[in-house]
């Protein structure tokens, strides 16, 4: 799909209030939907909504593999500003503009055109849907609290701060080991979207900035043991910052690198579609097949199963940070889950983001969260 539009949009309920986006993708033809996104990102303003919401958009229509790019919105501030013509001057916008503009780097062509709100309904649909989803929030937090005054076990989804909820309904027995499953930040490659393997890019200068906002959210939580991290620049860079703000050693495991994808490295899902179709497309359905020249996703479990069992040996009762790539964090995640390898390519993973996961002396395990990314 080389070309495509994107509609998107996003609100708050008070401004800053509870606050969501929505985005559309759109074939050519503007009548096939290609894609959907939308999100309930916790409090914020109606312009950092909407920019959550292009960049969602611009995501999505980069996995799709589309080189040409029509942002349709009906914030007339976003487009002004992505176009070039307004300044940015909220500090909380200027992250939220870079990371749109390097999505818009990786693409050949992305123009901007403001459009009525009548003419964004769809995106608005998708935002409000998604800020419909606080009040769900809302009523599973007093329900968390009403259960906790009763005494009683109350199942809790991903949305609740872990801290503040026992996991005594998994049946799980003793401590568990809290692993914080921090993703990276953002390099030239994950810009363009390429596989990303054993390569050794640095992080860009979101990347850094990414690696530094994460970095400060993780020393607020405090209690942390350790940090351990991938081997690859990319890792190291955002686990020292993760380090230096917490004051905790850092050690490196070479068990917790990415995935090698062999003769795919560096190119786009496209490209290495179109250079082995057959192989890319079986090795997509079947964890056994590896990436020619590389690794396959069995293999990856296998190393990292062995991680798992190394951390909690080395860090029983205790919260780690594990600063890695998207198919060990994946991995991990599939451990505690228990599911099968279909999570590897159904869950998404956003650049420097957060999830938890805990595994119990016991064998026992549990996911607390997945995919945070509010702090950025």
């Amino acid at each position: 799909m080389s070309e495509v539009i994107v509609e998107a949009d996003g609100g708050s309920r008070g401004n800053p209030g509870p606050a969501g986006y929505g985005a559309v993708v759109f074939a050519a033809d503007h009548v096939r939907v290609l894609a959907e996104r939308k999100e309930f990102i916790g409090v914020a303003t109606n312009n950092v909504a909407e920019y959550r919401g292009l960049i969602a958009g611009l995501a999505a229509s980069a996995e799709l593999g589309a080189r040409v790019v029509t942002v349709r919105m009906d914030s007339k501030l976003v487009v002004e500003q992505m176009s070039g013509r307004w300044k940015i001057k909220h500090a909380s916008m200027i992250p939220l503009a870079e990371q749109a503009r390097a999505l818009v780097a990786g693409f050949d062509r992305v123009s901007f055109t403001w459009i009525p709100r009548a003419e964004n309904s769809h995106a608005d649909r998708l935002a409000n849907e998604a800020m419909d989803d606080s009040a769900l929030t809302a009523t599973v937090r007093e329900a968390v609290a009403a259960g906790h005054a009763a005494g009683d076990e109350v199942a809790v989804p991903k949305s609740v701060d872990p801290n503040k909820v026992s996991p005594g309904w998994t049946g799980a027995v003793g401590k568990p080991t809290r692993l914080l499953l921090l993703r990276h930040g953002q390099t030239a490659l994950s810009v363009e979207r390429r596989y990303s393997g054993r390569g050794n890019p640095p992080l860009t200068d979101l990347g850094r900035e990414q690696a530094e906002r994460a970095a400060k959210m993780l020393a607020a939580k405090g209690d942390i043991a350790a940090v351990v991290s991938s081997p690859l620049q990319r890792a190291r860079s955002t686990a020292e910052a993760a380090a230096t703000a917490l004051d905790v050693p850092l050690r490196i495991l070479d068990g917790l690198t990415e995935t090698d994808f062999g003769d795919w490295e560096g190119l786009t899902f496209a490209e290495a579609a179109q250079r082995d179709p057959i192989l890319h497309r079986d090795w997509l359905g079947d964890p056994s097949i590896p990436a020619p020249g590389g690794e396959s996703f069995d293999q990856v479990r296998e190393r990292i199963e062995g991680v798992r069992r190394d951390l909690v040996a080395l860090y029983p009762g205790q919260n780690v940070v594990v600063v890695s790539h998207v198919t060990p964090i994946k991995t991990l995640l599939q451990l505690a889950l228990g599911v099968g390898p279909s999570l590897l390519y159904r869950l998404h993973l956003d650049l420097a983001s957060l999830c938890i996961a805990e595994f119990y002396p016991d064998g026992g395990a549990s996911v607390r969260l997945v995919n945070d990314t509010s702090y950025l």
